[in-house]
């Protein structure tokens, strides 16, 4: 099966998983700057990969705009993110970024990626700065802090990396099944 893996990775986490893939499935693999949509018609199997960033995938609209072109292929979709995988979590996520009608096509897998400060742009490492700044604040006020907030603080000044190669066995599986 001809199968193109398209990536859209700020940290690096995203690109790593891609690389991953296309290496065990013999892909094509482009950074997603690089990929049109008249691209996609040309494979039989289309993976994207992005980061999540408030529930968001990073760059999937590639994907979801082009969704005619991909009609009768297998369509993967997978996030990375730094927060461990919880099925609320993932419900949250397909459901804010595929349509009921777009589900029916598209697989769907998280990765577990990591968290590398030195690696965001200056707007992202605004956005962080906040977080952190509003975490240490409640945690201040003596509110209760919920396990994701507790980890954005432990890994905040210190690279972390939960990228596991096994953690793509089932997606591709999924794929050549």
């Amino acid at each position: 099966m001809k199968t193109l893996v398209i990536y859209k990775s700020k940290a690096g986490f995203t690109k790593k998983y891609a690389e991953w893939i296309s290496e065990e499935l013999s892909a094509d693999i482009f950074h997603a700057t690089k990929v049109n949509a008249n691209m996609l018609s040309a494979y039989e199997c289309v993976i994207y990969g992005g980061g999540l960033y408030v529930v968001g995938i990073n760059g999937v609209k590639l994907i979801t705009q082009n969704i005619d072109k991909l009609k009768g292929k297998k369509v993967v979709v997978f996030a990375t993110g730094m927060s461990p995988l919880r099925e609320e979590s993932i419900s949250e996520v397909i459901s804010k970024n595929f349509t009921l009608e777009q589900q029916k096509t598209i697989q769907f897998f998280y990765l577990r990626g990591g968290f590398d400060y030195s690696k965001l742009n200056s707007f992202d490492k605004m956005l962080m700065t906040l977080l952190k700044t509003s975490i240490k604040w409640k945690k201040l006020r003596k509110k209760k802090l919920i396990a994701d907030e507790i980890g954005i603080l432990e890994v905040f000044d210190k690279p972390t990396d939960y990228t596991r190669r096994a953690k793509i066995d089932e997606l591709v599986e999924y794929v050549t099944s």
